[in-house]
């Protein structure tokens, strides 16, 4: 089995000078905030859930195989019907129940209300920005959502020190669009060349970056190989209010495939300079 430090060394010149991050499921676990939002919701048509159908519920929203995310991004469905769309089609896996205006509408509210007090930093963040700090390695954000969405969230994590945080409404593109990525290179100043980006989607993320001359690297927290969920252009847990920026054609699978690859954020330290 291939081991993912090696695949991430391989390649990689003598360190980057600054790191940009993508924010959902590679900062802050949004795909268990989600879940956890949803079990909080009161929803009597999903009383009978077990244990193993709640994360069968929860793997068919965060996960969106209809990819009605990506159908909001390209401004197809609002917001709030994105959400709609997603959690009529993983409740119809276990209840008759339609869902539908007032249901739909207190349901869209209360998980808006919900899903922020479950906003968490992976363990593995604060101790990468500590050591960023202490080596002055410059950092930030570059997210496809709108700056102030993904900016309360950074906060409500605990993230308010990822101060540089460029969204989607910055420039007027989303991921894997150059610009975003060069904008947020730009304002951590440094050179695109020079600059890692690291992102939970190994398209989207890692090979939108390099194809904008960034280092992308992708994080495959699962340590699997495999993308879980879709490839969506917002990733597969996607969620916020993205402002109907659409997604530009992806990069095919075999580039994908020569993307570096690390399982958690410490290995992010093999691309800094050596510190002497």
């Amino acid at each position: 089995m291939p081991d993912p430090a090696a695949e991430a060394a391989g390649g990689i010149g003598p360190g980057v000078d600054g790191v940009l991050f993508d924010i959902d499921d590679t900062l802050v676990d949004l795909e268990q905030a989600m879940g956890r939002t949803l079990q909080a919701i009161p929803d009597p048509a999903l009383s009978h859930l077990t244990d193993d159908d709640w994360a069968r519920y929860k793997a068919l929203y965060t996960g969106d195989p209809h990819r009605h995310y990506d159908r909001f991004l390209a401004g197809e469905l609002t917001f709030e019907e994105q959400r709609v769309h997603r959690v009529r089609h993983a409740r119809s896996a276990f209840t008759p129940e339609p869902f539908l205006g007032r249901v739909a509408d207190e349901w869209v509210r209360e998980y808006e209300r919900t899903l922020p007090l479950h906003f968490r930093a992976y363990d593995d963040v604060g101790p990468l920005l500590d050591e960023l700090d202490a080596r002055g390695i410059p950092y930030g954000a570059v997210s496809n959502n709108v700056h102030d969405y993904q900016r309360a969230k950074l906060d409500r994590a605990g993230l308010s020190r990822v101060e540089v945080l460029v969204g989607i409404d910055t420039v007027g593109v989303a991921k894997p669009e150059p610009g975003i990525y060069l904008e947020g290179a730009r304002r951590i100043g440094t050179t695109p060349a020079r600059t890692l980006y690291v992102g939970d989607n190994r398209l989207v993320d890692a090979v939108g970056a390099r194809s904008a001359g960034l280092v992308g690297v992708w994080l495959d927290r699962a340590g699997t190989g495999r993308e879980s969920g879709t490839d969506s252009g917002a990733g597969a847990a996607a969620d916020g209010p993205s402002g109907g920026v659409p997604v530009p054609g992806r990069a095919s699978a075999e580039d994908a495939l020569e993307v570096p690859r690390i399982t958690g954020l410490t290995a992010v330290l093999q691309f800094l300079p050596s510190v002497r």
